[in-house]
């Protein structure tokens, strides 16, 4: 898979030299990444919590935060009261968009994921309406409390347009067909428990990557901020300035439980190839970066 990005339809004015992160010092094997749609449907299946847009009587536009499941081709369900001003919006005007965001975001929350899926709210016919309410159910297990209250309805999102930001300069717009078809990354759930397990017992790995596998032999710390059924993406702190760097997995993860096994053969290679250049796996601190 290739990462697409929409080229910006002007160049920002940026009094000066822009920052420019520098470049890896060594060459890397080619590091494929989920598609803008895979993107798209990753972030929405990692959370049940977005910013549900409709559109109030009085013209404004309304946000509202609101927690929601999915159906299998990734339309949003949302299960809303009529006490709450998007529900009576939608029952007027069904058009809406919904903001999801990455649950877990960096210290510079504009360098994290999210994604706006704009399109027509629906109520489902009786035989979508079950597979809709399981969904819900799922991803919001206490709404069974309240599953049966009668100013409660239940809406699918039908998705028209989506909009994917990855981080800076990491953005594209995906139609409504691709983001259906688009296959879910089967690591998804289980990715930032392995993220997190690698900072806090592996940072020693994480650098011999960068270092023998990432093409920044001068790094002095890396960060895993993400994992995806490809490979893994490292901050890294080096002499010239804060960097990043992919590294991609041998072959693509098709099952949450390859996790463990494919990063034990990153960290393997690593530290082969350091011992044969005779570099150290040291690693001095964590990353100061998120």
């Amino acid at each position: 898979m290739s990462d697409s990005v929409t080229p910006p339809a002007f160049e920002h004015d940026v009094p000066g030299k822009p920052p420019v992160p520098p470049p890896p010092l060594e060459e890397t094997a080619p590091a494929p990444r989920r598609t803008p749609a895979e993107e798209a449907r990753a972030l929405v299946a990692s959370t049940n919590v977005g910013t549900l847009a409709t559109h109030s009587d009085d013209g404004f536009p309304w946000a509202s935060l609101v927690a929601f499941g999915s159906l299998e081709h990734g339309s949003p369900v949302l299960f809303v009261s009529r006490l709450a001003e998007h529900a009576r919006n939608l029952e007027r005007d069904p058009r809406a968009s919904l903001v999801v965001a990455d649950p877990h975001p960096r210290d510079d929350v504009l360098a994290s994921g999210r994604v706006t899926l704009a399109g027509t709210a629906e109520r489902p016919g009786p035989e979508l309406a079950e597979i809709a309410q399981e969904a819900y159910v799922e991803a919001v297990p206490s709404a069974k409390a309240y599953m049966n209250f009668r100013d409660f309805s239940l809406w699918v999102l039908r998705v028209e347009r989506v909009r994917w930001v990855g981080g800076y300069g990491r953005m594209d717009t995906v139609d409504a067909e691709s983001y259906a078809a688009a296959e879910l990354d089967p690591v998804v759930r289980a990715a930032m428990g392995a993220v997190a397990h690698l900072n806090e017992d592996h940072a020693d790995a994480l650098l011999s990557m960068a270092r023998a596998l990432g093409g920044y032999p001068d790094a002095s710390a890396a960060t895993c901020v993400s994992i995806d059924r490809y490979g893994l993406d490292l901050d890294l702190d080096t002499e010239r300035g804060p960097a990043g760097t992919r590294i991609p997995f041998d072959e693509m993860l098709t099952e949450p439980a390859q996790l463990r096994a494919a990063t034990v053969v990153l960290a393997r290679r690593a530290r082969r190839v350091s011992s044969a250049q005779g570099r150290s796996t040291n690693t001095v601190r964590p990353s100061s970066r998120r």
